[in-house]
């Protein structure tokens, strides 16, 4: 009698195991993602969810900026782009295709010691263009505003740059290459004013409100707040995925990831 209440348990928990796992048991392969270092985050909670439920597949992100991830995509050296950015007419007409994933909000930073709480984007679109130069004037202490920005084929450049109405007028007195350098290098300096996705903000630096807005989940989800951006999938229109490239993209684009979406601090698109 025990032996077969044993057999009967063993076959309920691996109905309940297949039931969680999905395709656990016939899913397999790798699915390689390459892009933006803004959703690093999001990805990564993502990839950790999926490879839970699918062990036989392996999800690879390749960290190289929005721009070269889209390159990628073209030139077939990956699954899935990763942009922080709409696509461009161009690179639509190379016959590429954005899906929206999520939106993020891009965070204005300053040093936590910097009195300064509240900024238009008028007010910061007129400190990246070298217009205001000093604190004090908008409202701060008298001391020298320092610009530090990202490089050039960032794509929270190019969000930031567009949204705010900068384009190729910034007199950054420092471009880097990621979100998490510019947070150390604003942490460091009291006089500096910077930008990062808001997901990677830390405690180490100070969120400014814009226009009275704080950048949270919420204010990004409801469109208050002035300064946010897509995250963006970016796949071949002539190029179908399979397998476990398909199921990844088919997973991190249904509801069912709604919840690890915005657990990763941004908000889901559907």
């Amino acid at each position: 009698m025990k032996k077969i209440i044993s057999i009967a348990l063993a076959a309920v928990l691996a109905l309940s195991l297949a039931a969680c796992g999905g395709n656990s048991d016939s899913l397999s392969g790798k699915v390689a993602t390459d892009g933006s270092t803004s959703m690093e985050k999001v990805i990564g909670a993502l990839k950790e969810t999926f490879e839970a439920q699918n062990t036989g597949v392996e999800v690879t992100y390749n960290p190289t900026g929005s721009g070269s991830g889209i390159t990628a995509v073209a030139e077939g050296r990956c699954d899935i782009g990763l942009s922080s950015r709409n696509l461009k007419d161009s690179e639509v007409a190379q016959g590429l295709v954005g899906t929206v994933l999520a939106y993020d909000g891009i965070a204005v930073i300053v040093n936590p010691e910097n009195t300064v709480e509240v900024l238009t984007v008028e007010q910061i679109a007129a400190i990246y263009t070298g217009e205001i130069t000093n604190w004090s004037e908008v409202g701060g202490i008298d001391a020298e505003i320092v610009l530090i920005g990202r490089d050039a084929s960032s794509g929270t450049r190019s969000g930031f740059e567009e949204i705010v109405g900068v384009e190729d007028a910034c007199q950054y007195r420092q471009e880097l290459t990621s979100n998490g350098d510019v947070l150390t290098t604003v942490a460091s300096n009291p006089g500096a004013i910077g930008y990062a996705s808001v997901a990677t903000v830390k405690d180490t630096v100070k969120a400014l409100k814009v226009g009275g807005v704080a950048p949270t989940n919420e204010t990004v989800k409801d469109g208050s707040y002035a300064i946010q951006r897509p995250f963006v999938l970016v796949t071949k229109a002539d190029t179908e995925l399979t397998g476990a490239a398909k199921a990844f993209f088919d997973f991190i684009t249904s509801s069912d990831a709604n919840e690890v979406i915005t657990a990763a601090g941004v908000v889901p698109a559907n």
